[in-house]
């Protein structure tokens, strides 16, 4: 189980960054790359909030692995 920990610890932050990148997108405030089909598009600023509330769930998860 400990091997597990970095994983799931790199994993959760990619999903973070992924997520804020989407909701930055989403809501018109990341205009990057400038032909995003996300951009100003509500729909992916959401999914990008689930996003980032997994890759913080799963950071969660992995810090209580390393405390067993």
């Amino acid at each position: 189980m400990a091997r597990l920990q970095p994983i799931l610890i790199v994993i959760g932050v990619l999903a973070t960054l992924m997520g804020l990148l989407w909701i930055g997108q989403g809501l018109g405030y990341v205009h990057w790359p400038a032909s995003s089909f996300m951009l100003e598009q509500r729909a992916w600023a959401d999914r990008g909030a689930a996003l980032a509330v997994i890759g913080l769930a799963l950071i969660l998860a992995a810090r209580r692995i390393g405390r067993r």
